[in-house]
């Protein structure tokens, strides 16, 4: 790397190859003896706090990396997600095979919100990005779901009262009556998990597609057919 020097004769600037570092020659203009500077290097010194890796949220000093903490389910905890998953499957089924559900506005609401909450939870699980989120754990988690699950039953009842009297089964008329409830959903989402506007419609996309399924399930016929709760 080149030295700038400057003669102290004629005040002229040159730039000398760094290998003359430290030793000294007549200026080409004046004659002036001028003594080249030893190379020096730069060297950048960061505060005492991040020299061993910055800080952590609390404040304090931390040695190395902070690790992103990424949410991961047990085995056990899978496997009973799944029994428990085909069980509410079956037992519904059963019972509204048996019409329990039929006319009984009570329990379907029961119903619903048994299983919207356990759905909220693993829609998130799925649809968090790792990324760029830190996952919810534990109490903030299970309030955030809670409020998500409010929101996604308080949808479904309000579907269903405004559907019993505005849809008429036309396309047009199911997107009029429908896509507000659709962007509630997505925007409840959004609101609780701090999804952007496409996930949070993904993730109220699964709840609703499961629960549309377990409606039929519960012998209550296709949304399209009778627009009731569940």
């Amino acid at each position: 790397m080149p030295i700038i020097v400057v003669c102290p004769g004629c005040r002229k600037r040159y730039s000398v190859s760094d290998k003359f570092a430290g030793k000294s020659g007549p200026c080409p203009n004046c004659k002036t003896v001028i003594q080249i500077p030893e190379k020096q290097e730069v060297i950048i010194h960061a505060p005492e706090e991040f020299a061993a890796g910055g800080r952590g949220k609390s404040g304090r000093p931390v040695a190395r990396p902070i690790a992103r903490r990424i949410f991961e389910i047990p085995l056990p905890v899978a496997l009973l997600i799944v029994g428990g998953s085909i069980s509410v499957l079956f037992l519904t089924a059963i019972l509204g095979y048996a019409g329990v559900f039929r006319d009984n506005f009570v329990l379907t609401a029961v119903g619903l919100l048994l299983v919207t909450f356990p759905l909220v939870l693993g829609g998130y699980n799925m649809l968090y990005d790792v990324e760029e989120l830190e996952p919810y754990q534990g109490r903030v988690l299970f309030i955030r779901a809670g409020i998500c699950t409010a929101a996604y039953v308080a949808i479904w009842a309000g579907f269903s009262f405004f559907g019993a009297q505005y849809l008429t089964g036309e396309i047009w008329n199911w997107l009029l009556v429908g896509t507000p409830f659709v962007i509630l959903g997505a925007v409840a989402a959004l609101a609780c998990f701090d999804f952007d506007f496409g996930t949070g419609l993904l993730h109220f996309g699964f709840y609703l597609l499961i629960t549309i399924f377990l409606r039929w399930l519960a012998g209550l016929g296709w949304i399209w057919e009778v627009p009731k709760l569940l």
